[in-house]
């Protein structure tokens, strides 16, 4: 318990310098006063809240579905939800659909419908025959996962290139945004998620241990799993309508946390919030400065670091994966 509160007073302690130090990296010393205030403001600070807000919203998502299926892979973007959300997108770019609705664009809202509608196909397949499977839940997820994206490569196919071209940037996950507009509709369904998951933590300590333990410890298991769904699934709908999708950091931090501050969720959520938050602020940071004054999507980045992440999880197990 005491190396818990270390740590994660540790995982706070760095989290706060990289929030201070990030937003001044790359600012030109050649500026006026004004116009150097203006960009921090303006651009740098907005984007820096939305890493750290999208950061971890993903990594609170990804523990959560760790937890629920006993499964180091597991992650709602395992479900399909991330290609369900790239497909309405798509879509909506496809059909030239225009409009905006409390600061949420077409694409974004578009995008947003994709993932829960998805999320829900997937668990009424899993629930098809008797009772609740996980393991017919991740195999279907990665079955939509493979439908919905040769069918958005077929729309890439078919849109004029334009169109091609801002949906391809759009799938690779962006942060580069201007002032507070994307910040505010995202906001609340992270607390919400957040607050629900703390909430939560003993149960999915107990759901940890398997299904029947939780039952013999009073859990309603059905219950439970449904409202960590909703949540999750509403925060990863809004993340990927925002920015795209942004893989793998819903993988790494969680198992990087639980090296970190153990197996007990008390611990694991807040230390999760903080480190996803200062990852992907790292991240994009990164992919702000590599080719400067260019830029590249941090979905690319993370990507890059998962894939052999993803690889190490293989080869430390010591037993396959199920």
């Amino acid at each position: 318990m005491n190396d818990a509160k270390r740590n994660l007073s540790l995982i706070g302690f760095l989290t706060l310098v990289i929030v201070v130090i990030t937003p001044y990296l790359g600012l030109s010393e050649h500026l006026a006063p004004g116009v150097e205030r203006q960009i921090f403001c303006d651009i740098r600070l907005p984007r820096l809240l939305l890493a750290f807000i999208v950061g971890a919203g993903l990594s609170i998502c990804g523990l959560v579905f760790q937890a629920m299926f006993h499964n180091p892979l597991a992650t709602p973007f395992t479900l399909g939800v991330a290609s369900g959300a790239s497909l309405g997108a798509a879509l909506s770019v496809f059909f030239g659909v225009s409009f905006s609705v409390f600061g949420f664009s077409s694409t974004s809202l578009f995008a947003f419908l994709g993932a829960l509608i998805t999320i829900r196909f997937v668990y009424s397949i899993s629930t098809l025959n008797k009772g609740f499977s996980l393991h017919t839940l991740l195999l279907t997820g990665v079955a939509i996962s493979f439908f919905f994206s040769s069918l958005i490569l077929l729309i890439q196919y078919l849109n004029d290139m334009p169109d091609a071209y801002r949906l391809i940037r759009w799938l690779m996950g962006n942060l580069a945004i201007v002032g507070y507009d994307t910040i505010w509709p995202l906001l609340p369904f992270v607390l919400l998620t957040v607050a629900v998951v703390f909430y939560l933590s003993n149960e999915l300590n107990l759901l940890t241990t398997g299904d029947e333990m939780a039952l013999s410890r009073g859990v309603n298991v059905t219950q439970i799993r449904s409202i960590l769904f909703f949540v999750t699934s509403l925060c990863i709908g809004a993340i990927v309508a925002s920015c795209g999708p942004i893989g793998f950091v819903g993988m790494m931090v969680p198992h990087i946390c639980r090296l970190l501050i153990g197996q007990n969720h008390r611990w694991l959520v807040p230390a999760s919030c903080l480190f996803g938050g200062s990852f992907l602020i790292v991240c994009d940071t990164i992919a702000r400065l590599i080719i400067a004054p260019a830029e590249i999507p941090v979905g690319v980045i993370t990507t890059l670091l998962g894939g052999p992440f993803f690889l190490w999880l293989l080869i430390r197990a010591r037993a396959p994966i199920s």
